[in-house]
């Protein structure tokens, strides 16, 4: 009897952990402890922006926008993750159009690089869902570029930031 409840649990953890890689999981909605470990701004203030790495752990990373989700994707071991891109279950990005969260790696996402369309860091690459849509967000936002996420390189994120104007501050530009 024991034997067979031993062979249960284990067939059993054995479905639960496939149903998890297999499928990837679901986007988990950051809270205010959540910070970006690109730029340390916290991801929940930005919710038209939020990006996320959800991991096969079920551990995550947040980040304010889709920009600093590629710098962590393309150099984990930089932002101190221990992380690779094998341990990635599932990559999100905030659709700029329904600002729904959508899966990043999703063939009909596309990517508008050089609009003059901003996020929380200045020059952002915009995910907008659907050829005719990102097509047209290129028309109307003076984008220069378009690409899906397998097509995206290191020299596709933008650099640096907008520069902030704030009176008798000076704020540091680390990180990002």
């Amino acid at each position: 009897m024991k034997a067979l409840y031993r062979v249960t649990v284990i067939v059993l953890a054995t479905i639960v952990i496939f149903a998890f890689t297999a499928f990837g999981q679901d986007f988990i909605k950051p809270s205010m402890k959540d910070r970006c470990p690109v730029c340390g701004m916290k991801a929940a203030m930005y919710p038209k922006w939020t990006a996320e790495i959800v991991f096969k752990d079920g551990s995550y990373a947040a980040f304010d926008g889709p920009k600093d989700m590629f710098r962590f994707y393309f150099n984990m071991k930089k932002y101190g993750s221990k992380k690779t891109t094998d341990d990635i279950s599932a990559i999100y990005v905030t659709e700029y159009y329904t600002t729904q969260q959508v899966k990043a790696t999703d063939p009909d996402v596309y990517f508008i690089l050089g609009s003059d369309v901003y996020g929380p860091m200045g020059v952002e690459l915009v995910p907008v869902k659907g050829k005719t849509q990102a097509e047209t967000f290129m028309k109307d936002h003076k984008g220069k570029k378009m690409v899906q996420f397998k097509d995206v390189t290191p020299s596709d994120i933008p650099m640096g930031m907008m520069k902030m104007k704030m009176k008798k501050m000076k704020m540091p530009m680390k990180g990002c």
